[in-house]
């Protein structure tokens, strides 16, 4: 099973790995895309004014355009440590035990408009390019990705848990994965979608399923397993779940 994050706009900084190697990272078939996107978003940096403009940040931000100048000589932490917010605290991999933690590196990953998708042990740097950015010499990211990514990710052994935000889930379509709609259930018995806590919810999940002894092969021993673990969650179409946020 493989657990698909969304990352983060925050990111820890610093680290005590070397400077990024593409190399170094899981789906290398991507690696011309990554070089292709982290050359672009280097080159803008040395455009401040450019680089707040297409990241949608605001002048007090230019420290963000400054580590995406360092793309290359900055140093790294492995993915799981770098993104930080609200799903990663919920997510809480520093409770992890070891045989946990081996488990969750196996099964997670992260969706990047940097670096399409990383696996947890990845060491990636700190830097700022959200999926619906426009970089001028890229133009939008879902054109430049699509063809790298969705080959990529279709060659995923086993179950797909797709946990991405809207701008994530753009840059690559995964027909046959597991999505999951956080829903709050009103007092008429009707279900919204929730949108505050939507993300700690979805961290919670899949910290739960990461670290599970044993991990499900089809939809329905993953509605069991979440079941199990304490979460309830419903079946709605062939690959389409709902947790219910407050039960």
């Amino acid at each position: 099973m493989l657990v698909l994050l969304p990352p983060s706009e925050t990111k820890a900084p610093g680290g005590d790995g070397p400077p990024l190697d593409l190399a170094a990272l899981g789906f290398a078939e991507l690696n011309p895309t990554r070089q292709k996107v982290a050359d672009a978003l280097v080159d803008l940096a040395a455009d401040v004014p450019a680089s707040l403009a297409a990241l949608g940040l605001s002048q007090r931000q230019d420290e963000e355009v400054e580590r995406n100048a360092g793309l290359w000589s900055a140093p790294t932490l492995p993915a799981l440590r770098r993104y930080t917010g609200v799903l990663y605290d919920a997510l809480d991999v520093p409770a992890f035990g070891r045989a946990q933690l081996a488990r969750a590196q196996r099964r997670l990953a992260v969706c990047s408009a940097l670096f399409g998708v990383v696996r947890a042990t990845d060491p990636i740097p700190a830097y700022r390019l959200s999926g619906g950015s426009k970089v001028p010499a890229l133009g939008p990211l879902g054109s430049l990705w699509r063809p790298a990514l969705e080959p990529a990710l279709a060659r995923v052994n086993g179950l797909v848990l797709d946990l991405r935000s809207g701008p994530y889930a753009a840059l690559a379509r995964i027909p046959d994965a597991v999505t999951v709609r956080v829903v709050s259930e009103g007092e008429d018995g009707r279900r919204l979608t929730v949108s505050h806590h939507n993300k700690a919810y979805k961290g919670r999940l899949a910290s739960a399923l990461a670290t599970a002894p044993r991990e499900p092969s089809t939809v329905a021993g993953l509605v069991r397993m979440a079941t199990r673990l304490g979460f309830a969650v419903e079946r709605t179409g062939e690959h389409e779940l709902e947790l219910l946020a407050d039960a």
